[in-house]
Parts: C-alpha cells; structure tokens; sequence
C-alpha cells in the first residue's frame, strides 16, 4: 500500500486531501508546516508519494524544498503541486522536474487518477540504477543469420561490448522472436533460404508492434543493388561481414547512442503526456488557423468527447457562441483572435458548448506555443467554472436574502428604499412603505416554541407575497416584522390596500401541537414622494406609524402624518431615553454569560444528547464567556438588547451603556479570578458611537488600565465598523487596547460582502462567523461552504474562528470539519444568571430565541 505525504497548511484541506486519499486505498501521513516537510524529506525513509498545497504567499522553506525534490535522491519521487492559480515559477519547475505535476483545487476530486498515473510511472530501478543503465548504451539485439558459426562469432563480439544478444536462423524464426519479446537493433543478414534480410526488414517496419526496432542489414557482398533494397525497407544501416570488428562496434555504438536519445525523448514525451492526463483543467493546443493539434483527456470529458477531435476548428466546434450558445463571428471571439494574432489571453471568462450542446461557463488562458524559435500555435488551458459561479451566485443571495423565510432581508431593503426615495426626489410618481408587526407572534414563540414560530414567518412570507404585484418589494426586517415598498400606487387607494394586508392576518389561522392561533397584525404607512429627504426617515416614519396602529389596540391600519404623528414619535424615543437613563442610574441592567469553548477541548467521541452537555464536561478548562446585556423590566420580564439599542443609539446613550457594562464586567471578573488557576476570558461588545466618543475611548483605556487584568482576559468585539466615522483613530484605539493585553474580534463576519473588506482595515484576532450560516449548515451544502470558505480565509490571515448558534451535535461535528477554532450556541449551554463553574451552572437563562430576531449570543 503506497504512503503518501499530505503538506498542506490548512486543517480543512487538509483533511479533505487524507479522507480521499485514504477512501483510494493509500496510507497517508500528514504535515502541517513546511520545516516539518523538510526534515520528513531529509529522513533516510523515501515516501511513495507527495502531495503538496502550494502556499500563498510562499514561505521561505518553500526554496529548499524543491531543491530537496530535485536532488538525485528524490528526483523521481511522484510529487503532485495543488494550487488556487499555479505561478509561472512553479509550472516552469513541473515542467523540468520528472515525475510532476499540477492540479488546481477546482479539480481536487481528480487528485487519486493524477497521483496514480504518477506511480505507475514511476521506474522500477532506483535513480542511481538506472542513471547507470542508461549510461552503458546497452542495447537489446535480434542477431539473424542463417550461418550458427557466424552467429556465434559476432554473438561473443556484442555481449563482450555489453548488450544483449538473441539469435535467430531464418526469418520467421526472427518474425517470432521478435513478437514474443521487444529489442531496439535488428541485425540481419540479406541473403539467407526462403526470404532475404529486406522481406523482414519490411514485416518488422510495416507492423505496429515492431516498428521501432532500428534495423541494419549485415551482408559480406558490397553490391548497390542490395544497399538500396535494404534501405528502401526500412534499413538505418548497412553492415560488412569483411570489415573489421572495431569498425562493426563502432557502427552498433553509433546506432546505441541514437537508441538511448530515442529513448529519453520518449521519457519526456511520456512525462508530458503523463502530466497533460492528470492535470485536471482541460488543456488543448491549435494551430495558427484555430486547429486542434492535441488535447487532454480532462478536455474531453469536460466537453464530453469519446475520442479526441483532432484536426477540428475549435471555434466551430465549442467556442464560437455567447453566453445563450448562439453563434458568434470569429471576430467577436477573443479566443480566435488569439490564435490569428498570438498574443496571450490570461484570465478570459468566457463560454463553451459542450458536446450534448450544454452551455458551460469555464475560465480559460491560451500563450503561444513557440518551437524552436516559431510559432507553431497556441495552447489553450480552461476550467469548468460552473460550480464557482453557482457558489458565487448563492453567496449574492445570501447577502441579501433572509435564511428563514428566503425573502429580502433588511440590508437589501433599505438600499431599494433608498432608491426608491431617490427616484422620487427625480418626480416619479408615489409609492407607499407599509411596515407589518405581526401581534400575536411572541405569545405564539413561547407557548408552541421556537420551531413554530419559524415555520409561521414562513407561511406569513408566502402569504404576503402572493398579494404582492409585479414591481413591488417585499422584505423581512428581523424577528417578526415585514416591510413593502408598493411603487407607482395613488394615494386615495393606499390605505385600501393596506387594509386588504391586515384582514389577510386577520383571517389567518396557524395551527401547532392541536392548537388553532389567531395571529393578526399591525400596519403603519408611509408615504414616499418627493418631499421625503431620505430612506431612514421613510422607514421611521413607517415604524412610528406602526407603533401607533399597536397602540391603538393593534390589528390596525395607521398612516403617517407629520402634523399629527411627529409628537407621538418624540414621546415613544424619549421614553426610551428616560427609561434607559434610569436603568443607569438605578441598576436594572444585568448581565448574563455565554460560554465560549475550544472546540480542541470537546470529546467529539462522547457528545450529549442534550443542551449543556458539553460544557458540563470542562470543569478543568479555561473559561471565555461573552458578556450580554439585558434591561429588567418592572414587571421582572427580561428585555433583549435589540428592544432597545436603537433609541439608545439615536439618544447617544450608547456610550454610558457600553462603559456600564465593562465596568461591571471587570468587577465580576475580578470577583470571579480570585484563587483560581485557570483563566477566564470576557468578551466585551463595543458600539461604533464609543468608537467614535473621544471621551468614551480614553475611559475605556483607563478602565482596563486600572484593572490590571493579566494573560489576555478581555476581548472586545466590534461589529458595526461601517458606522464608525474615522476609522484611522478607531484603529489607534484599537491598537492601544492590543498594548494592554486586551484582543480583539470582528463580530457578525459574513453579514454581507462588506466583511471581507473589514478584515484588511480591522487587526482582529478572531473573527466570529455570523450564526446564520452555522444555524442551517448541516441542512444546507452552501452554508457549509460558506461557513468553510470564512475560516479558511481566516486561517490564511492567521486569525482564530469563533462559530455563533451551535443548536445540536450534528452542527458541532461539521464546524469540527472545517476546523472552526471556538464554539457557542445553545448546544454547548445558554447564557448563564451567574458566573459560575461548569459543574455548577445549574442556572442557564432562557434567552430570547432567533425567531424573535436575537441572536444567542444577542
């Protein structure tokens, strides 16, 4: 059983490559870095095989590596490069270095048909062994003369020079060993009983299986007549039985030498044909008139041909078409014109028509295939990229879908509200903004339960959106709010129509566990036109209106008007503010701790059935808890966050809040660390309106300062970077937090294409993946790759990965998978009452759930 070595950087590919590998039958053994590689390739125990991810950037031990790989020693060890977009360093080194080859990762499934067709060629002598081989020029001779003595006689001259002599008396006897065993020099003698030397000159040249034997003609007559019959069937030489035998060896070392130069052309010749084969992108080549000239096997089974098509017009056969395969004129094809002009094309998008006349996007490069010196056409290399623009096309979804009800989300909503507005500002005509509370849901989420609480925002999405006509909007905001945008409508009909939404939920039943539940709803209206300044204010003043139908009695219809509703709006914000304000002064802020847990310490053999399970099970581990805040109502009822942040953040009281809870965090924790030996770790949130309060951030740094906390105890996590007014002093701060031990983490990554770009302007530590995707992972293919494309790109960065919404086994067995770093969510336990051991969290908090639109860790 062939062992492999597996070197690549990444857990998740890295785990990917073993479990293939080993599923093909192979023994493999894993490294994770490259000084590592190196000492196992200087080790006197050669590997089979190596299988190696090309890093990006390229380490410095890369360089010596490869000269590792190309010593005597280890020149014909099978070695398989993986890369995302292969350097012209490294295809120049897999072309000049036998027993290579490259695969991009799009093809990473073809890897055991490449690394086999690697074994299989490799020599069954050691390097060294064959080096000598070769170097003796020792030939594999078929001696034909019907005189035995004469056999004998020059049989003794060519074994004493080192080659390998069988003697044959006639020619069939000759015919028939040279069927049953190969040679690389005839010499045959032209006169001889029944047929002459040239009859099996030519049975040998004219059949498939003996044609590349050289042939010499071995006759003790100089005549022209028999030199040229030789010659015309197929001889290379012409021998005399009377000349001497250093003359005679000299003519055989000559024929040797071109033999053993065959030989080595055919080695590269088949090392080339050996890399074309496993490479998995498709490669061809054409002439300067658009021919096939070669073609690999990955090129026909991408376009699905049984047989290569050689000498077709490639533009006529797959390339010619657009993106709908209709047919394009050459001038119109970058492709085409590349071949005329030959000129490279590196990274063209474009499209090819498959056999079965599928239309398949792939990416393709064509360069110049230049043979000594001229241009003898292009070579053409081209990947099936319909996987890649199916991921990138759910990744756009999920930037601006809800995962839950599969409508628009709010991020998507508000930058068509925004358009909306701006077109009106142009004097379109009037569009509507209806913002939909459903009234009932809460009773509804703790008395049936979460599950039934999302399948009933489901079926009310569906429902809103068969009364939705062609042009208009419709988005889930979060928890159980709804918002349409209805364009082009007149005013006398809006409210109608509204009206027509709220007896729909009037009339609508959910049914749960035998039970029948009346759910209605709340609508306010907003109307857009030209006077309306900007999206927030149209969206405001919807949620005003809103409020004001739920405190009219709910299942209402209200629509805003600024004479009469702008009071009413001021008095709900500034309820807020002085509730808020009060909670500060009067203490009924509390906290509460989720666990956070490494998954490297969870006992993935022995997972619990139930929720907490896990982390009853870490009582000797280090603790990092996130600190989450709750406002404590007066009737006891504990108000999440999102209740609340909003007016809190319009009334900048944000800041007071954010440094009310490191306050009191850092007591607790100080409370908490006190005689004992392991560490805990609080992650703290910060608002962008502290990132941007001067005062705000000096007081934090003296906070911390003052605690003298040791061994990185605080982490803070930043979300709302694109509120943050000046980053560069945002950065600063940051950077002075790092200088007091303290860490810092990118909250929410993934919640749009904007995080990616966070990451450069952000000097995180950890990057918190957005629980929607781990949520649904184990349900949904994309999710999973999405939740592995973050970390992985979070590793390349070296920074850890923490996974939000861990609600079962089956979700913490995958993040496993992917080699996620931190875990957190129900599963490993619920926010706790107090801080505690985790044999003595016996008092988990019953948080608000996700159909309520907060997070767990919210």
């Amino acid at each position: 059983m062939p062992r492999i070595l597996v070197a690549e950087e990444s857990a998740t590919l890295r785990y990917i490559l073993v479990r293939m590998l080993e599923h093909a039958g192979h023994t493999v053994e894993q490294i994770e870095d490259w000084p590592s590689l190196a000492e196992t390739l200087a080790g006197s125990t050669r590997p089979d095989a190596l299988v190696l991810g090309w890093p990006e950037p390229v380490p410095e031990e890369m360089t010596g590596i490869l000269e590792q790989l190309s010593s005597t020693r280890l020149q014909g060890l099978p070695a398989l490069f993986l890369t995302h977009e292969p350097p012209p360093e490294l295809l120049q080194y897999t072309l000049e270095r036998k027993a290579s080859a490259l695969v991009p990762w799009e093809s990473h499934a073809e890897l055991s048909e490449g690394l086999e067709t690697l074994l299989q060629a490799r020599p069954e002598t050691p390097p060294e062994a064959d080096h000598a081989a070769q170097g003796s020029d020792r030939l594999r001779i078929l001696l034909v003369d019907d005189s035995r003595s004469i056999r004998l006689g020059y049989r003794r001259i060519l074994e004493r020079a080192g080659h390998q002599v069988t003697g044959a008396g006639s020619v069939d006897e000759a015919w028939q060993r040279a069927l049953e065993q190969p040679f690389d020099l005839a010499i045959i003698d032209y006169f001889m009983p029944g047929k002459n030397g040239d009859a099996l000159c030519r049975m040998l040249r004219n059949d498939p299986r003996t044609r590349n034997i050289r042939l010499s003609v071995l006759t003790g007559t100089y005549l022209d007549e028999v030199i040229a019959r030789c010659l015309e069937a197929g001889a290379v030489e012409c021998m005399f039985k009377n000349e001497s035998m250093d003359l005679f060896l000299a003519r055989v070392q000559s024929i040797s030498r071109h033999v053993h130069y065959q030989r080595e052309i055919e080695a590269e010749r088949s090392r080339l044909a050996a890399i074309l084969e496993s490479v998995g992108d498709g490669v061809y080549g054409v002439d300067p008139e658009g021919h096939i000239t070669f073609i690999n096997p990955a090129a026909c089974r991408i376009l699905g041909f049984d047989t290569p098509p050689l000498g077709e017009s490639a533009f006529e056969l797959f390339h010619g078409i657009d993106t709908r395969g209709r047919a394009i004129p050459g001038d119109h094809c970058p492709l085409q014109q590349s071949y005329a002009s030959g000129r490279p094309l590196a990274g063209h998008e474009g499209v090819f028509r498959t056999r079965d006349n599928r239309v398949l996007p792939v990416a393709c490069s064509a360069y110049p295939l230049i043979v000594n010196g001229e241009r003898q056409g292009m070579v053409v290399a081209f990947r099936d990229v319909s996987e890649q623009r199916l991921l990138e096309e759910q990744l756009r979804w999920q930037a601006t879908h809800d995962p839950l009800t599969e409508l628009f989300n709010r991020r998507y909503f508000e930058e068509e509200l925004e358009r909306e507005v701006q077109r009106h500002q142009r004097g379109e005509p009037d569009s509507a903004l209806l913002y939909i509370d459903l009234d009932q849901f809460k009773y509804l989420n703790d008395t049936a339960g979460h599950e039934a609480g999302d399948r009933l925002l489901i079926d009310i999405g569906r429902q809103l959106e068969r009364r939705l006509r062609r042009g208009d909007t419709l988005a889930r905001l979060g928890g159980d709010e709804f918002a349409l945008i209805l364009r082009n409508i007149e005013r006398e009909t809006i409210e109608e129509i509204a009206e027509n939404f709220r007896q729909m939920l009037s009339e609508y039943r959910f049914h749960a566990e035998g039970r029948s539940y009346n759910i209605g709803g709340s609508i306010g209206i907003a109307i857009i036109d030209g006077d309306t300044r900007s999206s927030s204010e149209a969206l405001a003043n919807a949620d005003i209106a809103c409020h004001i139908a739920k405190r009219n009695g709910r299942n209402q219809v209200h629509l805003y008007d600024p004479s009469q509703d702008e009071r009413a709006a001021m008095d709900m914000d500034l309820g807020w503010s002085s509730r808020l304000r009060e909670a500060l002064e009067e203490g009924h802020f509390v906290l509460h701790y989720q666990p956070i847990v490494a998954l490297a310490d969870i006992d993935m053999n022995n997972l619990p059935p139930e929720e907490g399970g896990v982390w009853q099970a870490l009582a000797d581990m280090p603790l990092h808890f996130e600190v989450l805040l709750r406002l404590r109502a007066e009737t006891g009822e504990l108000i999440p966050p999102g209740a609340f942040l909003t007016s809190a953040e319009r009334f900048n009281i944000m800041p007071a809040i954010d440094l009310w809870v490191l306050r009191r965090a850092l007591r607790e924790l100080q409370r908490y660390e006190t005689g004992r030996k392991a560490t805990t770790t609080f992650s703290i949130n910060l608002s962008a309106s502290t990132l941007n309060d001067d005062k705000a951030r000096q007081e934090v740094l003296d906070e911390v300062r003052n605690a003298r906390l040791q061994n990185s105890a605080l982490i803070f996590e930043i979300t709302e970077t694109t509120a943050i007014d000046n980053f560069s002093t945002a950065q600063h701060f940051m950077e002075e937090l790092r200088a007091l031990d303290c860490r810092i983490a990118l909250d929410d990554f993934g919640t749009g294409f904007s995080s990616f770009s966070q990451l450069k302007a952000i000097d995180a530590n950890y990057v918190k993946i957005d629980g929607q995707y781990v949520h649904n992972m184990a349900r949904d293919p994309i999710d999973r790759a999405i939740v592995t494309s973050m970390n992985d790109i979070a590793h390349s960065l070296g920074l850890k990965t923490v996974a939000e919404f861990v609600e079962s086994a089956e979700t913490l067995r995958l993040l496993k998978v992917c080699g996620v770093d931190y875990v957190q969510g129900y599963y490993i336990q619920r926010p706790l009452l107090e801080l505690t051991h985790p044999e003595r969290a016996v008092r988990p908090l019953h948080a608000v759930g996700r159909a309520e639109g907060q997070q767990q860790g919210g």
